[in-house]
């Protein structure tokens, strides 16, 4: 099978022929129809994940497919569409990937949709429901709106009833996030984007998943009680936030990494999957795919996400 494999960290990924082992004991082998990329993706390249396997490894934390073989001790049929949080391995053809990394995909859903779903939908509905407690009437500000994982955000918290305000670069990133469902948007590049939010009428949750001067601009903007969630750090900083403002303001810091829940509550992890793709059955998500690319232009598709030209994900097919 072709593979888009990492030889060693800080060099050039490549395609390469490698062979598949008839899956373990727990183990599914899964013929891959797409692979969604993350920026997750990137920071493994250069070894600064938190996941990063030992190389050699097979980039790739999410793909879509359908079952081939299964191994002693699981319960999901030779043929079942699946989609895999895989934490590698999602950028070949085919792969072996933990049953309890696998959740089955609707009828109703495209297999191209399901490996752009898993980690942005899951992030942003882990973050907001269970962590940050959105309810309809919040106020929630989402920085990198018209990213891969941002507009999910917009969209979900749109969906629970949220006001929206996205915050992102240039129109044309914010009238994608407002037709995610953001109420109002905000340019990145504001020069004073705590004062705007202000001027809003301040914040109740901070959806941050780019760092930097956006996350402490936005941190300030939060009103008594607020909630700040750090998804991630896009801009290549991490927020120094007031702690100070934090404890008179009876503010809450959330981290959320969604991979971590296979660990730390595998059945919280589990349900939120599930909950996700019925909602996409019913029509209710709908993941934004910027750009498609075949597997032989995996690093075409790698580059376009680190320059962040995309609104939404980028997938990798295997056809």
């Amino acid at each position: 099978m072709r593979a888009f494999e990492l030889s060693a960290l800080n060099t050039t990924p490549r395609l390469v022929e490698r062979p598949l082992a008839a899956p373990g004991p727990g183990e599914l082998a899964v013929e891959i129809a797409a692979c969604g990329l993350n920026f997750a993706d990137l920071l493994m390249i250069e070894g600064s994940y938190q996941d990063t396997p030992a190389t050699p490894f097979v980039l790739g934390l999410e793909a879509a497919g359908r079952v081939t073989a299964a191994g002693p001790g699981t319960t999901t049929p030779v043929g079942t569409r699946v989609a895999v949080y895989g934490g590698q391995g999602g950028l070949a053809e085919a792969g072996l990937f933990a049953e309890a990394r696998c959740t089955p995909v609707p009828d109703k859903m495209k297999l191209l949709e399901a490996a752009a779903f898993q980690i942005a939908y899951g992030t942003s509905f882990m973050a907001l429901r269970t962590r940050a407690r959105l309810r309809a009437g919040d106020t929630l500000v989402v920085l990198g709106a018209a990213g891969g994982v941002g507009l999910t955000a917009v969209e979900i918290g749109a969906a629970l009833g949220a006001r929206v305000i996205a915050v992102a670069r240039g129109e044309e990133k914010l009238s994608v996030a407002k037709a995610a469902g953001a109420a109002e948007g905000i340019d990145a590049e504001t020069p004073d984007l705590k004062a705007a939010l202000k001027a809003l009428g301040g914040v109740d949750v901070v959806y941050d998943a780019v760092g930097g001067a956006l996350g402490e601009a936005a941190f300030g903007a939060l009103k008594p009680g607020g909630r700040f969630l750090l998804i991630g750090f896009a801009s290549g900083a991490q927020p120094t936030l007031k702690l100070n403002h934090a404890l008179v303001k009876n503010l809450e810091i959330h981290g959320l990494y969604w991979g971590g829940y296979l660990q730390l509550d595998p059945q919280a992890f589990r349900a939120a999957m599930t909950e996700l793709f019925g909602l996409a059955a019913e029509g209710k998500l709908k993941p934004h795919i910027s750009a498609t690319f075949p597997l032989t232009r995996a690093a075409e598709a790698l580059e376009m996400l680190r320059a962040r030209r995309a609104t939404g994900k980028i997938v990798v097919t295997m056809q």
